[in-house]
């Protein structure tokens, strides 16, 4: 019953889960998740995902906050959301501790709503709730008293000034607090927001199982659609990787921007001149978090849509292989029973095969309409209308479908 390799699970060791690296991710909500009741509907969906092979759920934002979908906190203690009950959050916690799959929070912790006016008449204060911070807490950018950003800012909101001491001595307790609550892996939103040395320091001091940081940025484009370089794209997202103390990982935007081009009939997009793949799996595999979409790019808001005819070639590129591959809710559970046994089938496959984090890879045919390439030379996987399968007769069809197949060795 659920994930068996549960080792990583109890080791204290930060780095335990990406030096296993076994894990496959599914983000547990879209954007209108906030409607439907949500905890109640993720618990009884555990044992599927246990079964599936998941390894870790991420969450929606799970506190207080000034929209429904979570993404602009308020009181970061209180855990009754749009998403339901904190009653109902602990017995969703409860059944996935049963199961053996860890939960994962989604912490926003760029910005804050204020409770009150401050300075500016702007409401830059937290009176009357936990963690009652000033305008101090807010940086001088965005309306408050503290110093300027160390990142990019959110507007329209107070962002919080992580350079203060008290604030990041507040954030590690609610941390811990979320810690001890039943929550075993981070997702940071807004990354870009503030400095990744001040991640480091929150994972030390909450010491999370495992951890991602959502650093969006804007792949290279050209007058004529996406540049095949995008060397200096996936170099910011290993900057910030490495500026935590390669502590956590990051998503993987460089692959996901080249791979919804490459899908259109442009596989040629897949292999970079060194022969290796494009995205971040290429230079730092056991720190990507490979995805398809998410509640942003993909869902309701659509801001970066993977082509829908096309997502099947998607999974079938990022579950075979290296790197922490993530499957979006909406593709798992609302798309129809097929895609959801597909899913089911190339999970299996890259468990069986032991496909992991750093698997090798070996690029056989990158053109127009074709892309191949065997993986840990234990699976070899074509996308693509091109026909194509691979010669030798230890390979065997493991599963296919539109414009998809894979081989595993007898």
């Amino acid at each position: 019953m659920g994930n068996l390799n549960n080792t990583a699970e109890e080791s204290t060791d930060l780095g335990a889960v990406l030096q296993n690296g076994r894990e496959i991710l599914l983000q547990g909500f879209n954007w209108e998740s906030h409607k439907y009741d949500w905890w109640r509907n993720l618990e009884k969906k555990v044992p599927d995902i246990a079964k599936s092979g998941f390894t870790s759920v991420w969450l929606p934002p799970a506190t207080n906050s000034f929209s429904p979908e979570g993404y602009l906190p308020q009181n970061l203690y209180s855990l009754n959301s749009s998403y339901g009950s904190e009653q109902l959050l602990k017995a969703l916690l409860q059944k996935l501790k049963q199961y053996k799959v860890r939960a994962m929070a989604d912490i926003v912790i760029n910005h804050r709503i204020g409770t009150s006016k401050g300075h500016g008449g702007m409401y830059n204060r937290y009176d009357g709730i936990p963690l009652a911070w000033d305008e101090h807490a807010v940086t001088s950018c965005t309306g408050g008293l503290g110093n300027r950003s160390t990142g990019d800012n959110f507007h329209g909101v107070p962002n919080i000034d992580h350079s203060q001491h008290f604030v990041r001595k507040d954030i590690i307790g609610w941390l811990q607090w979320l810690r001890s609550v039943g929550i075993q892996d981070f997702r940071f939103d807004f990354a870009r927001g503030y400095s990744a040395k001040y991640v480091k320091e929150y994972i030390e001091g909450a010491r999370p199982i495992f951890s991602v940081g959502e650093y969006w940025d804007s792949c290279n484009y050209n007058g004529s659609g996406l540049d095949y370089n995008q060397n200096s794209h996936r170099q910011r997202v290993i900057n910030w990787i490495d500026a935590t103390g390669q502590l956590s990982t990051a998503f993987d935007f460089t692959t996901k921007g080249i791979l919804q081009e490459a899908v259109k009939g442009q596989f040629w997009r897949l292999c970079d001149p060194q022969g290796k793949p494009p995205g971040v799996i290429g230079w730092w595999p056991s720190r990507a978090v490979t995805f398809i979409d998410n509640h942003d790019t993909g869902s309701t808001q659509a801001h970066w849509p993977f082509p829908s005819n096309h997502i099947m070639e998607g999974y079938a590129y990022i579950l075979t292989h290296p790197g922490i591959p993530t499957v979006f809710y909406d593709h798992f559970y609302d798309w129809g029973d097929s895609i959801h046994k597909q899913i089911v089938k190339l999970m299996d496959i890259r468990r069986r095969q032991d496909i992991h984090n750093q698997s090798s890879v070996r690029i056989l045919e990158s053109q127009n309409t074709l892309y191949s390439a065997i993986i840990g030379e234990k699976v070899c996987m074509k996308i693509g209308d091109g026909s194509w399968c691979p010669t030798g007769r230890e390979w065997t069809l493991a599963t296919s479908g539109q414009r998809y197949a894979i081989w595993q060795k007898q």
